[in-house]
């Protein structure tokens, strides 16, 4: 019966309101339901339903249950040594470069992006589009306040990452927060985006979607990745996260591995 109840929980979000969660990873999406469930002290998931459909401040909750928000700057470091060593040396050759990050959270990864970039001299010729459907992620991400405690952390992964500085060097701090240089923000565009019925960004020259598509279940990995693939230039590339491949998508056939621990691919040159 609950099963059955988040069926119709799902298929009344998507007539209301747009939002197609009915092709996420079941058994994630059922806990955060359950969970906004218990919160919320309703009786049921049909009167949570209701709610949801009548309160859009209370579906406003409901997305910010299903938004993914664990995230951290140069996270996974030897992923951005690789794009700083080896994919920059590919995007110098553009005399502009587009990049898109796909489900960006609270901004942390495009940050360290634009700084990456600055060292490598590529920043002043980039604009970086970073996506989320969560606009209170996409709000706290816009201002780049971070609390300074997560700085000594981020600074590691800084120079695992080949950072030629100090991250220090990109903010300023006031008590326990710090705010990222407008150096940095004027190059980054904050932008809501829905991956299950928004369209492509074109002409990206890198596409940065990590730890997205595991919520996903094959169907919509498959419709996402095709959308990905649309928006990059001929020869782009592609960045997944460490648990995520193209190996049994329909798209594997577009893409060639250009560096497999990092799950870096590249559009195929005879396409």
């Amino acid at each position: 019966m609950q099963h059955f109840e988040i069926t119709q929980l799902l298929e009344a979000i998507y007539f209301r309101y747009g939002y197609d969660f009915r092709h996420y990873a079941r058994a994630s999406l059922e806990r955060k339901v359950i969970n906004r469930l218990r919160l919320a002290k309703l009786v049921n998931i049909s009167a949570m339903t209701c709610k949801i459909l009548y309160e859009p401040s209370f579906f406003n909750l409901f997305l910010k249950d299903m938004s993914v928000t664990v995230t951290e700057m140069f996270r996974d470091p030897y992923v951005f040594k690789k794009i700083r060593t080896s994919v920059c040396q590919h995007l110098k050759t553009y005399s502009r470069v587009n990049i898109w990050h796909v489900g960006c959270a609270t901004g942390e990864e495009a940050y360290s992006m634009a700084i990456l970039l600055d060292e490598e001299g590529l920043l002043p010729r980039t604009r970086i589009y970073a996506t989320d459907y969560n606009n209170h992620s996409l709000e706290l991400a816009t201002r780049g306040n971070y609390k300074a405690d997560k700085m000594p952390q981020y600074n590691e992964n800084y120079l695992k990452s080949g950072g030629k500085s100090s991250l220090s060097h990109y903010y300023q701090q006031q008590g326990n927060i710090i705010n990222f240089d407008d150096s940095l923000k004027k190059y980054i565009t904050f932008a809501n985006h829905n991956l299950m019925k928004d369209q492509v960004f074109a002409q990206m020259h890198l596409v940065f979607c990590r730890n997205v598509l595991i919520y996903f279940d094959a169907t919509l990995q498959n419709s996402v990745l095709n959308l990905l693939k649309e928006s990059l230039i001929h020869r782009g590339f592609l960045i997944l996260g460490d648990k995520e491949s193209l190996d049994f998508s329909q798209q594997r056939e577009y893409f060639e591995n250009y560096a497999n621990k990092e799950r870096i691919y590249r559009l195929c040159a005879n396409l």
